[in-house]
C-alpha cells in the first residue's frame, strides 16, 4: 500500500492513471472504488485543491476514453466523476483546511440527514420505490431460500421503509473510507502515526449529540411518515457514532493489559456481528458527556 501511495505522489498523470484504472477494476472488485477515491483524497490533502481538481478532471478524461473504448459510452466516467471523486475532493479540502476529522464526519452526517429530508420532500413514497427495486433484485433468489414468498415480500416491505437511510449511509461510508485511506497514506508518507492519533481523538460535540438524540426520540414517539423519516435520518447519525465509538473503544482497550489479544477480537466481532455495532455507537454517543478516554487516562495515571 505504501508503494501505491508513493507512486500516486510522483505526479499528476500517475495519480490520474491509478484513479482511472482502479475505477474500472471496481466493476469486478467493488472495494477498489475506495482505493480510487483515496487517490483523489491523497493528492488533495497533500497538494491542495488545485492539484486535486486537476487530477480529478484528468482522471475523468482518461476514464471517459476507457469507457468509450471498453463500454461504448461515457456514463461510467460521469458517474465516477460526480458521485465519487467530486465529493471526496470536497471533503478532502475541508479536512485539509480545518484539520479536524470530527468536523468532516459531522458535515457528512448532516449531509445525510438533509439528503433524506430532500428525498422525502420530492418523492411521495420512497419506500414504495425501494419495494419495487428490492422485489426485482430478490426475485431470482426466491427459489434458493427456504422462506415462503409471503415472508420474503414482508421482509422486503419492512426493509424498504429504511432503504433511503441505508443508501445514504452506504454513500457516506464509501466517501469516509476513501478519505480515511487517503489520510492514512498521507500519514505513512509524510507524518508517521499522524492518522492514528487523529482518528483516536474523534469526539462528538455535546450539541450535536443532543440533536441526534432528539431525532431518535422523534422516531420512537411519533408515528406514520414522520417516524419513518426520523428513523431514516437516524441511520447516517448511527454511522457517525459507530466511527466515534470505535475510536473510543480502541483507546479503552489499549489501556488494558491484554490489549494485544483484545484489539483483534474487538475488530473481528465488529465486522462479524452486526449487533455489536449498537453498543459501539452508544459508546460514541455517551462520550459526548462522559469523556471516557479522559477518565481512563486519569485512572491509569492514578
Amino acid at each position: 500500500m505504501r508503494f501505491l501511495a508513493d507512486y500516486i505522489m510522483r505526479g499528476r498523470w500517475q495519480a490520474a492513471g491509478v484513479a482511472s484504472v482502479l475505477a474500472f477494476l471496481s466493476l469486478l472488485l467493488p472495494p477498489a472504488s475506495i482505493l480510487s477515491s483515496a487517490t483523489i483524497a491523497l493528492v488533495t490533502l497533500r497538494r491542495g485543491a488545485h492539484d486535486g481538481v486537476f487530477v480529478l478532471l484528468l482522471a475523468c478524461a482518461i476514464s471517459t476514453a476507457l469507457s468509450l473504448l471498453l463500454l461504448g459510452n461515457y456514463l461510467f466516467a460521469l458517474v465516477y466523476g460526480f458521485v465519487l471523486w467530486l465529493p471526496v475532493w470536497v471533503i478532502s479540502i475541508i479536512l485539509r483546511e480545518s484539520g479536524r476529522l470530527t468536523f468532516v464526519l459531522q458535515i457528512l452526517a448532516v449531509f445525510g440527514v438533509i439528503s433524506i429530508a430532500i428525498v422525502y420532500f420530492f418523492v411521495t413514497e420512497p419506500a414504495a420505490l425501494w419495494n419495487q427495486l428490492l422485489s426485482v433484485a430478490v426475485e431470482p433468489m426466491l427459489s434458493r431460500t427456504e422462506a415462503t414468498e409471503t415472508e420474503v415480500h414482508q421482509a422486503i416491505t419492512n426493509m424498504a421503509q429504511y432503504m433511503t437511510g441505508i443508501a445514504a449511509m452506504g454513500f457516506i461510508s464509501g466517501l469516509l473510507l476513501g478519505l480515511f485511506l487517503g489520510r492514512w497514506w498521507q500519514s505513512v508518507l509524510f507524518n508517521p502515526g499522524g492518522f492514528r492519533q487523529e482518528y483516536l481523538a474523534l469526539r462528538a460535540q455535546s450539541g450535536f449529540a443532543i440533536g441526534s438524540v432528539l431525532v431518535v426520540l422523534l422516531a420512537i414517539f411519533s408515528s406514520g411518515k414522520i417516524s419513518e423519516v426520523a428513523w431514516n435520518m437516524s441511520i447516517p447519525l448511527f454511522l457517525f457514532y459507530i466511527f466515534i465509538g470505535t475510536a473510543i473503544a480502541h483507546t479503552l482497550i489499549t489501556a488494558m493489559k491484554n490489549k494485544r489479544y483484545l484489539l483483534p477480537v474487538f475488530y473481528v466481532l465488529l465486522f462479524m456481528l452486526p449487533h455489536a455495532l449498537l453498543p459501539v455507537a452508544l459508546i460514541g454517543l455517551s462520550d459526548s458527556w462522559l469523556n471516557l478516554r479522559s477518565r481512563v487516562s486519569n485512572h491509569t495515571r492514578a
